[in-house]
Protein backbone atom coordinates (compact mmCIF):
# COMPACT_ATOMS: atom_id res chain seq x y z
CA UNK A 1 0.00 0.00 0.00
CA UNK A 2 0.98 3.10 -0.72
CA UNK A 3 1.46 5.22 2.69
CA UNK A 4 1.61 8.58 4.23
CA UNK A 5 3.07 8.55 7.91
CA UNK A 6 2.59 11.10 10.40
CA UNK A 7 5.13 10.75 13.86
CA UNK A 8 7.41 12.21 16.04
CA UNK A 9 10.13 11.14 18.26
CA UNK A 10 11.58 7.53 18.36
CA UNK A 11 7.94 6.06 18.66
CA UNK A 12 7.70 7.78 15.11
CA UNK A 13 11.22 6.90 13.75
CA UNK A 14 10.72 3.47 14.69
CA UNK A 15 7.62 3.00 13.10
CA UNK A 16 8.91 4.94 10.13
CA UNK A 17 12.33 2.24 10.13
CA UNK A 18 9.52 -0.78 10.12
CA UNK A 19 7.38 1.02 7.33
CA UNK A 20 10.33 1.38 5.11
CA UNK A 21 11.46 -2.36 5.48
CA UNK A 22 8.23 -3.29 4.97
CA UNK A 23 6.44 -4.22 1.26
CA UNK A 24 4.40 -0.82 1.64
CA UNK A 25 5.87 2.67 0.26
CA UNK A 26 5.72 5.63 2.01
CA UNK A 27 5.62 8.37 0.06
CA UNK A 28 5.77 11.20 2.29
CA UNK A 29 6.17 11.80 6.20
CA UNK A 30 4.83 14.61 8.10
CA UNK A 31 6.93 15.28 11.15
CA UNK A 32 6.29 17.96 14.19
CA UNK A 33 9.36 20.89 14.62
CA UNK A 34 11.82 19.93 17.43
CA UNK A 35 10.10 21.09 20.72
CA UNK A 36 11.67 22.57 23.86
CA UNK A 37 9.12 21.33 26.28
CA UNK A 38 11.18 18.52 28.55
CA UNK A 39 9.17 15.43 27.83
CA UNK A 40 9.74 16.55 23.54
CA UNK A 41 13.75 15.88 24.80
CA UNK A 42 13.13 12.94 25.81
CA UNK A 43 13.04 9.82 22.83
CA UNK A 44 14.21 12.16 20.37
CA UNK A 45 14.70 10.24 17.50
CA UNK A 46 14.08 12.79 14.26
CA UNK A 47 11.72 11.21 12.07
CA UNK A 48 12.44 14.07 9.57
CA UNK A 49 15.98 12.90 9.53
CA UNK A 50 15.15 9.02 8.55
CA UNK A 51 12.83 10.33 6.08
CA UNK A 52 15.41 12.70 4.09
CA UNK A 53 17.59 9.59 4.37
CA UNK A 54 15.40 7.36 2.95
CA UNK A 55 14.16 9.86 0.02
CA UNK A 56 11.29 10.36 1.26
CA UNK A 57 9.41 13.95 0.67
CA UNK A 58 8.75 15.69 4.77
CA UNK A 59 6.36 18.49 5.59
CA UNK A 60 7.02 19.92 9.16
CA UNK A 61 3.49 20.65 10.53
CA UNK A 62 2.80 21.47 14.16
CA UNK A 63 -0.92 21.07 13.13
CA UNK A 64 -2.05 19.36 9.87
CA UNK A 65 -5.64 21.28 8.68
CA UNK A 66 -4.09 23.84 6.46
CA UNK A 67 -5.14 23.74 3.08
CA UNK A 68 -1.73 23.26 1.55
CA UNK A 69 -1.45 20.16 3.55
CA UNK A 70 -4.53 18.52 2.10
CA UNK A 71 -3.88 19.10 -1.74
CA UNK A 72 -0.56 17.45 -1.03
CA UNK A 73 -2.09 14.74 0.32
CA UNK A 74 -4.35 14.78 -2.30
CA UNK A 75 -1.87 14.72 -4.58
CA UNK A 76 0.32 11.98 -3.55
CA UNK A 77 -2.90 9.80 -3.42
CA UNK A 78 -2.10 7.51 -0.39
CA UNK A 79 -3.76 4.06 0.18
CA UNK A 80 -3.43 5.18 3.66
CA UNK A 81 -2.23 7.27 7.04
CA UNK A 82 -0.42 5.63 9.68
CA UNK A 83 -0.29 7.77 13.04
CA UNK A 84 2.02 7.36 15.78
CA UNK A 85 2.87 10.12 18.21
CA UNK A 86 1.43 12.75 16.49
CA UNK A 87 0.36 15.30 18.98
CA UNK A 88 -2.08 17.17 17.77
CA UNK A 89 -5.94 16.95 16.43
CA UNK A 90 -5.62 15.51 12.63
CA UNK A 91 -9.12 16.74 11.30
CA UNK A 92 -11.60 14.30 9.22
CA UNK A 93 -11.07 15.99 6.10
CA UNK A 94 -7.32 14.15 6.60
CA UNK A 95 -7.89 11.16 8.33
CA UNK A 96 -10.42 9.89 6.02
CA UNK A 97 -8.77 10.80 2.97
CA UNK A 98 -7.03 7.26 2.27
CA UNK A 99 -9.59 4.59 1.22
CA UNK A 100 -8.27 2.40 4.09
CA UNK A 101 -8.57 5.36 6.87
CA UNK A 102 -5.66 5.93 9.14
CA UNK A 103 -4.72 3.67 11.60
CA UNK A 104 -2.97 5.42 15.04
CA UNK A 105 -0.74 3.57 16.67
CA UNK A 106 -0.87 4.28 21.05
CA UNK A 107 1.17 3.54 23.51
CA UNK A 108 -1.75 2.17 26.00
CA UNK A 109 -3.98 -0.63 25.92
CA UNK A 110 -7.43 1.46 25.00
CA UNK A 111 -9.77 2.73 25.52
CA UNK A 112 -7.94 3.02 29.25
CA UNK A 113 -4.80 5.74 28.90
CA UNK A 114 -5.94 7.69 26.22
CA UNK A 115 -3.76 11.07 25.10
CA UNK A 116 -0.39 11.75 26.84
CA UNK A 117 2.11 10.04 28.55
CA UNK A 118 0.53 6.87 29.22
CA UNK A 119 3.08 4.62 30.54
CA UNK A 120 3.82 6.78 33.41
CA UNK A 121 0.08 7.26 34.22
CA UNK A 122 -0.33 3.56 34.14
CA UNK A 123 3.08 2.82 36.08
CA UNK A 124 1.51 5.39 38.60
CA UNK A 125 -1.88 3.71 39.03
CA UNK A 126 0.00 -0.01 39.63
CA UNK A 127 -1.26 -0.95 36.33
CA UNK A 128 -0.27 -5.35 35.92
CA UNK A 129 0.17 -4.67 31.92
CA UNK A 130 0.67 -2.00 29.38
CA UNK A 131 0.96 -2.21 25.49
CA UNK A 132 0.06 -0.99 22.27
CA UNK A 133 -3.19 0.02 20.97
CA UNK A 134 -3.33 -0.14 16.73
CA UNK A 135 -6.84 1.63 15.79
CA UNK A 136 -8.53 3.04 13.34
CA UNK A 137 -8.70 6.95 13.69
CA UNK A 138 -12.23 8.52 14.31
CA UNK A 139 -13.13 12.20 15.49
CA UNK A 140 -12.90 11.29 19.14
CA UNK A 141 -8.75 11.16 20.36
CA UNK A 142 -7.31 7.47 20.56
CA UNK A 143 -11.48 6.43 20.28
CA UNK A 144 -11.55 4.72 17.11
CA UNK A 145 -12.07 1.13 16.68
CA UNK A 146 -9.46 -1.56 17.52
CA UNK A 147 -7.34 -3.17 15.06
CA UNK A 148 -4.94 -5.15 17.12
CA UNK A 149 -3.71 -4.96 20.82
CA UNK A 150 -0.44 -6.16 21.85
CA UNK A 151 0.44 -6.21 25.88
CA UNK A 152 2.98 -7.02 28.28
CA UNK A 153 3.39 -7.50 31.77
CA UNK A 154 4.43 -4.54 34.20
CA UNK A 155 7.44 -5.80 36.57
CA UNK A 156 7.58 -5.24 40.41
CA UNK A 157 10.66 -2.82 39.53
CA UNK A 158 10.12 -1.67 36.26
CA UNK A 159 10.95 1.80 35.71
CA UNK A 160 8.98 3.83 32.80
CA UNK A 161 11.97 3.64 31.05
CA UNK A 162 11.53 -0.24 31.33
CA UNK A 163 8.19 0.09 30.27
CA UNK A 164 8.98 2.70 27.07
CA UNK A 165 11.71 0.10 25.70
CA UNK A 166 9.49 -2.89 26.16
CA UNK A 167 6.64 -1.24 24.07
CA UNK A 168 9.19 0.06 21.78
CA UNK A 169 9.33 -3.15 20.37
CA UNK A 170 5.62 -3.56 19.49
CA UNK A 171 5.10 -0.64 17.69
CA UNK A 172 6.92 -1.38 14.44
CA UNK A 173 5.04 -5.13 14.41
CA UNK A 174 1.84 -4.11 14.78
CA UNK A 175 2.12 -1.10 12.57
CA UNK A 176 2.79 -3.90 9.77
CA UNK A 177 0.74 -6.70 11.09
CA UNK A 178 -2.08 -3.58 11.22
CA UNK A 179 -1.78 -3.05 7.55
CA UNK A 180 -2.58 -6.00 6.82
CA UNK A 181 -5.82 -6.39 8.48
CA UNK A 182 -6.88 -3.75 6.82
CA UNK A 183 -5.65 -4.83 3.13
CA UNK A 184 -6.93 -8.13 3.90
CA UNK A 185 -10.68 -6.73 3.35
CA UNK A 186 -11.87 -6.79 7.37
CA UNK A 187 -14.20 -4.50 8.21
CA UNK A 188 -15.52 -5.81 11.71
CA UNK A 189 -13.23 -4.14 14.29
CA UNK A 190 -13.99 -4.02 17.77
CA UNK A 191 -15.75 -0.48 18.97
CA UNK A 192 -13.75 0.34 22.15
CA UNK A 193 -16.01 0.34 25.05
CA UNK A 194 -16.16 4.21 26.33
CA UNK A 195 -17.37 3.15 29.47
CA UNK A 196 -13.73 1.72 30.08
CA UNK A 197 -12.23 4.79 28.28
CA UNK A 198 -9.29 7.30 30.31
CA UNK A 199 -7.89 10.73 28.99
CA UNK A 200 -4.65 11.87 30.35
CA UNK A 201 -2.76 15.22 30.36
CA UNK A 202 0.44 15.88 29.36
CA UNK A 203 2.74 15.84 32.52
CA UNK A 204 4.26 19.01 33.99
CA UNK A 205 6.15 20.10 36.76
CA UNK A 206 3.67 20.21 39.53
CA UNK A 207 2.80 16.28 38.08
CA UNK A 208 6.68 15.55 40.00
CA UNK A 209 6.45 16.73 42.95
CA UNK A 210 6.25 14.52 46.04
CA UNK A 211 2.93 14.87 48.06
CA UNK A 212 4.18 13.31 51.39
CA UNK A 213 0.87 12.57 52.67
CA UNK A 214 0.67 9.97 49.30
CA UNK A 215 1.49 6.44 51.00
CA UNK A 216 4.91 4.86 50.71
CA UNK A 217 3.67 2.53 47.59
CA UNK A 218 2.07 5.21 45.64
CA UNK A 219 5.35 7.51 46.07
CA UNK A 220 7.68 4.74 45.05
CA UNK A 221 6.06 4.21 42.08
CA UNK A 222 6.30 7.94 41.10
CA UNK A 223 9.98 7.64 41.68
CA UNK A 224 10.01 4.71 39.30
CA UNK A 225 7.60 6.90 37.01
CA UNK A 226 9.80 9.31 36.78
CA UNK A 227 12.55 7.66 36.19
CA UNK A 228 15.85 9.08 33.84
CA UNK A 229 15.63 10.09 31.32
CA UNK A 230 12.16 12.20 32.47
CA UNK A 231 12.41 14.68 34.60
CA UNK A 232 12.72 13.29 38.02
CA UNK A 233 9.91 13.15 41.37
CA UNK A 234 11.36 16.11 43.40
CA UNK A 235 10.75 17.72 47.42
CA UNK A 236 12.59 20.20 49.36
CA UNK A 237 15.38 19.67 52.01
CA UNK A 238 16.26 22.83 54.25
CA UNK A 239 14.46 24.66 51.43
CA UNK A 240 16.10 23.60 48.70
CA UNK A 241 15.48 21.30 45.56
CA UNK A 242 16.43 17.78 45.98
CA UNK A 243 15.18 15.19 43.28
CA UNK A 244 14.47 11.52 44.52
CA UNK A 245 16.70 9.28 41.75
CA UNK A 246 16.22 5.86 43.52
CA UNK A 247 13.66 4.70 46.66
CA UNK A 248 11.48 2.07 47.40
CA UNK A 249 9.18 0.82 50.70
CA UNK A 250 10.38 0.18 54.10
CA UNK A 251 10.22 -2.85 55.76
CA UNK A 252 9.07 -1.53 59.24
CA UNK A 253 6.26 0.24 60.23
CA UNK A 254 7.40 4.06 61.32
CA UNK A 255 4.40 6.71 62.53
CA UNK A 256 4.26 10.17 62.56
CA UNK A 257 4.36 13.68 60.41
CA UNK A 258 4.59 13.02 56.66
CA UNK A 259 8.18 14.08 55.54
CA UNK A 260 9.86 13.07 58.65
CA UNK A 261 13.37 11.88 58.15
CA UNK A 262 13.21 9.24 60.31
CA UNK A 263 15.57 6.20 60.43
CA UNK A 264 18.19 4.32 58.27
CA UNK A 265 16.86 1.08 57.30
CA UNK A 266 19.08 -1.32 55.14
CA UNK A 267 20.80 0.87 52.38
CA UNK A 268 18.15 3.96 52.39
CA UNK A 269 16.82 6.56 54.43
CA UNK A 270 12.96 5.80 55.92
CA UNK A 271 11.14 9.22 55.80
CA UNK A 272 6.89 8.94 56.92
CA UNK A 273 4.60 8.90 54.50
CA UNK A 274 0.96 8.64 54.02
CA UNK A 275 -2.09 10.76 55.70
CA UNK A 276 -2.48 8.09 57.86
CA UNK A 277 0.89 7.98 59.03
CA UNK A 278 0.07 9.11 62.69
CA UNK A 279 -1.62 5.77 62.90
CA UNK A 280 1.75 3.94 63.11
CA UNK A 281 0.33 1.83 60.22
CA UNK A 282 2.07 2.46 57.43
CA UNK A 283 5.30 2.04 55.86
CA UNK A 284 7.53 4.89 54.54
CA UNK A 285 9.44 5.52 51.62
CA UNK A 286 12.89 4.34 51.86
CA UNK A 287 15.26 6.81 50.13
CA UNK A 288 18.08 4.90 48.69
CA UNK A 289 19.10 7.71 45.65
CA UNK A 290 19.08 11.59 45.68
CA UNK A 291 20.65 14.64 43.84
CA UNK A 292 20.85 17.59 45.05
CA UNK A 293 20.05 20.81 43.25
CA UNK A 294 23.53 21.79 42.46
CA UNK A 295 23.62 18.24 40.14
CA UNK A 296 25.59 16.19 42.26
CA UNK A 297 23.84 12.43 42.97
CA UNK A 298 24.00 10.96 46.55
CA UNK A 299 23.47 7.58 48.15
CA UNK A 300 20.83 8.55 50.57
CA UNK A 301 22.90 7.53 53.61
CA UNK A 302 26.04 10.00 51.86
CA UNK A 303 23.15 12.52 52.02
CA UNK A 304 21.31 12.38 55.16
CA UNK A 305 23.94 12.34 57.89
CA UNK A 306 21.61 12.64 60.61
CA UNK A 307 18.22 11.70 61.34
CA UNK A 308 15.55 14.42 61.75
CA UNK A 309 14.03 17.10 60.37
CA UNK A 310 11.19 17.16 57.53
CA UNK A 311 11.19 16.86 53.34
CA UNK A 312 8.40 19.20 51.94
CA UNK A 313 6.68 19.56 48.94
CA UNK A 314 7.16 23.29 48.75
CA UNK A 315 10.16 25.31 50.01
CA UNK A 316 10.20 26.53 53.79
Amino acid sequence: MRVVMFGFQTWGHRTLQALLDSEHEVVMVVTHPRGEGAYEKVWSDSVEELAASAGVPVLIRERPDDDELYETLKEVAPDVIVATNWRTWIPPRVFTLPAFGTLNVHDALLPAYAGFSPLIWALLNDEPEVGVTAHLMDETLDAGPIVLQRSVPVGPEDTTTDLFHKTLELFGPITVDGLAELASGRRDFVPQDRSRASFFHKRAEEDIRIDWTWTAEELARLVRAQSAPYPQAFCFHRGRRLEIVAAGVSEAIYGGTPGRIFYREGDGVAVVAGAEARRGRSRALLIKRVRTDDGVELAAHDYFTTMGGYLTSHPR
